[in-house]
């Protein structure tokens, strides 16, 4: 699993390492928040609105749900537990909550944050794609950051490309150890 705070390049990252790994998958939440324009429903996230978003709490259909920023967001269980009983690794891009959330479910979960650089860097990243309530994220990264020593993995986001070279040198070391923790 992957998490970090808003804006600090999760899906590129994942992305970039899923266009050259045929041994993992994507694993798309499900949101109640509004489609941003380069996103592709089914691809980025499956957008439903709250009442559908409930009634899938109500049966049970998410491994994790949160609310984040005003919105719901969740990992469909069905998809992922699926996916895992093929031998297939499954990629989640979530909040750190949510996170914490699956690896009491899932125990041979691996949990990879992802750090910013700085503060004024990630505020700047916020700023660069348009976000509206930066203050309010900033609150939230500070809350996720102050978690990130529950994760097994913690990779600083300085430069994209050095960042995905250790993402991948992570996900190596993972699949080497048998998803053992790694003292490194």
């Amino acid at each position: 699993m992957v998490a970090g705070p808003s804006g600090v390049g999760k899906s590129t990252i994942i992305d970039k390492f899923l266009q050259g790994d045929a041994n993992s998958r994507f694993s798309v939440s499900y949101t109640t928040r509004h489609k941003r324009e380069r996103e592709v429903n089914g691809k980025d996230y499956c957008f439903v609105d709250n009442s559908t978003f409930k009634e899938m709490i109500a049966q049970g259909l998410f491994l994790e749900w949160e609310n984040v920023h005003a919105y719901l967001y969740g990992t469909p269980r069905r998809e992922v537990l699926d996916l895992l009983a093929q031998g297939i690794d499954v990629i989640l891009d979530i909040d750190v909550k949510g996170a914490l959330t699956v690896k009491k479910e899932c125990s041979n979960a691996r949990l990879i944050f992802i750090e910013p650089p700085s503060k004024e860097d990630l505020i700047k990243r916020l700023t660069l794609r348009g976000e509206k309530e930066i203050a309010l994220r900033m609150r939230r990264t500070e809350e996720e950051i102050a978690q990130k020593d529950q994760f097994e993995y913690t990779i600083k986001n300085i430069e994209l490309d050095l960042a995905f070279e250790d993402f991948k040198k992570t996900i190596e070391r993972i699949r080497r150890t048998g998803y053992g923790k790694d003292n490194r």
